[in-house]
């Protein structure tokens, strides 16, 4: 194919896809940012990010504070002190936490790989425990057995362990959430399936 022939080419698929109005114009455009999230986007994010979920939105209330991004943290730390205390947690500790003020049903999270030894408590992690999604919650404790990393985790707003998660082998580590990349952008997806959920676990979140 000539230089001329693929410049006109371009020309035409430019045309269709981002200044055609009509009825065909908008599905081709569809169709194309389809392909470039799919093939194009995620595999390059998957790989710079070093995960296979780079994006998580969150789909519960376990890690919720009241107030969410606006609450003050000292009040929610008082509300919850008694259970860190029976892991050693202090309020200062918890205050060098990532996302110290926990995030809402809804966001959408920015996660990278993490090597096993380079998991911290404090850090948020993402790991596989045969549920239909990973969870998404806060390291509380790390052992190490036979070079093997091991890790219990707690939801902030929940008041116990769910027993997948008091020993989380290196192997179910998926990544490690750093920052809150879109608040409640998420429901655009999560509105779908909210009524598929339980009656409990649907609708807008509470503090425990």
């Amino acid at each position: 194919m000539k230089t001329t022939d693929i410049k006109k080419f371009l020309s035409k698929f430019w045309q269709i896809v981002w200044k055609d109005d009509s009825f065909k114009g908008w599905i081709i455009s569809i169709i194309f940012l389809f392909v470039v999230i799919k093939l194009i986007f995620f595999p390059v994010l998957n790989l710079a990010t070093g995960t296979e979920l780079p994006l998580a939105i969150v789909e519960s209330c376990s890690m919720y504070h009241q107030g969410d991004m606006f609450g003050n943290y000292d009040e929610w730390y008082g509300r919850h002190e008694q259970k860190y205390s029976i892991l050693d947690i202090t309020k200062e500790q918890f205050k060098e936490f990532t996302l110290k003020k926990g995030f809402n049903k809804g966001d959408i999270l920015f996660i990278i790989g993490v090597d096993p030894e380079d998991v911290k408590v404090g850090d948020i992690i993402i790991f596989n425990a045969n549920h239909a999604n990973p969870i998404i919650h806060r390291v509380m404790e790390i052992k190490q057995v036979d070079g093997e990393y091991f890790y219990s985790t707690l939801g902030d707003n929940n008041n116990g362990q769910l027993a997948v998660e008091k020993n989380i082998s290196e192997t179910q580590l998926v990544g490690k959430a750093v920052f809150k990349l879109a608040p409640y952008l998420g429901w655009v997806k999560l509105a779908f399936f909210e009524l598929q959920r339980p009656e409990s676990q649907r609708g807008i979140c509470y503090e425990n």
